[in-house]
């Protein structure tokens, strides 16, 4: 049998401002430590060098982090022209120059054939696995890989500031899966004057937003205090997408154990996915058939 982890029995969700030169997986463990949470995790990998929206999942919450992956999301990147990089980024190497520069107006054309349903290849130093291994661990050992493109739905990408000839700021809504190194890489070959991510900010996922987002110093501040546990959200954020049912008494305790449970339901369509409540907590999340929510995932939330 495992061994129990340690910490406290927490639900819900906190937003982070991540700051740049940290990584994902630390700014989880600051908030787990922060609020000695006994299991967190996060809704979107931000490269070390972004930042902004970085969604951390707490206890329970983390069953719902693919209802908030799955959302649209908003970036604002700047755009090196003129340079491409062993990354697609400032970290990486330069690799080839070019002295052409576009103007506004061809540049907004350009946009135009990345919106809609595209396919895009991940950068070579990505967290697609190869074979098993992720692409940026045989990039590091200098090896060049044939990654297949993926599916990317990109609802707009602007132009939004051009700050000199060598930089432009563009801004991207887009679903799930979207690399912006790659939208970068591939924007400036388009142009012919190539291209990379000088710096990238997420500013909304989903129901959750930058400004709304705590620093990195505020919650160290907060740390093992009151006052952080009060910018808990409930689970229920992540589940605004999603329409809503209200269990009967029975009906809950069936879906707590895993079973179909009967429900209230006002304009839900057999085989929706939607969520159960029972006093406005969540219960279960799953499919409405005739009735009952068979529970898919189910949300035992303490207190």
């Amino acid at each position: 049998m495992g061994r129990r982890r340690k910490g406290r029995d927490i639900s819900g969700w906190v937003v982070v401002d991540k700051p740049a030169g940290m990584t994902s997986t630390s700014v989880v463990n600051k908030v787990r430590w922060a609020l000695d949470a006994r299991k967190a995790g996060h809704a979107g990998t931000l490269d070390p060098e972004a930042t902004g929206v970085l969604a951390v999942a707490l206890g329970e919450a983390t069953k719902t982090v693919p209802y908030v992956t799955e959302a649209l999301k908003a970036y604002e990147f700047t755009v090196r022209l003129g340079q491409s990089t062993k990354t697609d980024d400032a970290e990486g190497e330069v690799i080839a120059e070019s002295n052409k520069r576009p103007n506004d107006e061809e540049i907004k054309q350009a946009l135009s054939g990345f919106v809609g349903d595209i396919e895009q290849v991940p950068p070579q130093f990505s967290a697609v696995k190869i074979d098993g291994e992720r692409a940026y661990k045989r990039a590091r050992d200098g090896e060049s890989m044939e990654i297949a493109a993926r599916p990317l739905y990109v609802e707009s990408l602007l132009l939004i500031d051009r700050p000199d000839p060598d930089h432009v700021t563009l801004e991207m809504v887009c679903g799930k899966g979207g690399y912006v190194r790659s939208i970068a890489r591939d924007l400036g070959e388009a142009l012919g004057c190539l291209g990379h991510v000088r710096q990238l900010r997420r500013t909304w996922s989903g129901p959750f937003d930058a400004t709304d987002g705590l620093t990195v110093e505020q919650i160290d501040a907060l740390a093992k205090t009151p006052d952080l546990d009060a910018h808990i959200l409930p689970l229920e954020v992540a589940l605004n997408g999603l329409p809503e049912v209200r269990c009967t008494e029975q009906g809950a305790t069936r879906l707590r154990n895993g079973n179909p449970g009967m429900v209230l339901a006002d304009g839900i369509e057999y085989g929706d996915t939607c969520w159960a409540s029972q006093d406005g907590r969540a219960v279960a999340i799953g499919l409405y058939k005739a009735g009952e929510l068979h529970p898919a995932r189910v949300l035992n939330q303490a207190g």
